[in-house]
Order: C-alpha cells, then sequence, then structure tokens
C-alpha cells in the first residue's frame, strides 16, 4: 500500500519560512516524480513544483511562476522523502499543501497517481 505522509505546515508570519516534507513508503520511490500542489479554500488545487527522478544528469525541477525565487524543492532517495523549503512566505501562500508522486513529470494533477493527505500552510499579514 503506498503512502504519502507530509509534515511541516503551520503558521508563520509573511515573510517567514517553513520546510514540508513528505515521507513516502510502499513505492520504489526513486522510480516517481515527486511534486507539491496546493489548495485555497475556494479555488482548484494548483502546481507549486516538482522534480524529475535522478538520472546520470542530475535531476530537474520545475515552479510556478509566483514561487520561483523563494521556493525550493529536493529529494532524498536514501530516505524516501521529498521536501519544499518555502521562504519569503506571502499571504497568498496560504493552502493545504499536497505531495503527489507519479511516474510522469508534469505538472497537472491528473498525471500523479500517489497523494498524501495535505499540510495546512497559514502565513499571516
Amino acid at each position: 500500500q503506498v503512502q504519502l505522509v507530509e509534515s511541516g505546515g503551520g503558521l508563520v508570519q509573511a515573510g517567514g519560512s517553513l520546510r514540508l516534507s513528505c515521507a513516502a513508503s510502499g513505492v520504489t520511490f526513486s522510480k516517481l516524480a515527486m511534486a507539491w500542489f496546493r489548495q485555497a479554500p475556494g479555488n482548484e488545487r494548483e502546481f507549486v513544483a516538482a522534480v524529475t527522478v535522478v538520472t546520470w544528469s542530475g535531476v530537474g525541477t520545475h515552479y510556478t511562476d509566483s514561487v520561483k525565487g523563494r521556493f525550493t524543492i529536493s529529494r532524498d532517495n536514501a530516505k524516501n522523502t521529498v521536501n519544499l523549503q518555502m521562504n519569503s512566505l506571502r499571504p497568498e501562500d496560504t493552502a493545504v499543501y499536497y505531495c503527489a508522486g507519479g511516474r510522469v513529470f508534469s505538472t497537472t494533477a491528473d498525471h500523479y497517481e500517489y497523494w498524501g493527505q495535505g499540510t495546512q500552510v497559514t502565513v499571516s499579514s
């Protein structure tokens, strides 16, 4: 049974930082592309960041424009985890953040087979 478990959410003031982690089990983590999505109340789930599998040339990452330069996604295949370092947080970053894994590197939620339960991030102004 595949499980993705997020942690690290919470309440932070604008300009602050949080680090989200997602631990995977029941799956060959190294073969999955991993991503973070978020969903604010009344909004659709949106792509935040994704990281490819590790290849001989390293890893690739992709970010939505609104988080470029502020968020960093990384993976640790030895620990079966993917992290999202979030700096310079803004009130508009407030959402439930979801970890996702799939066999295709994509910015589209439908392309990911595995999902965590979500962790709340609240940024106060």
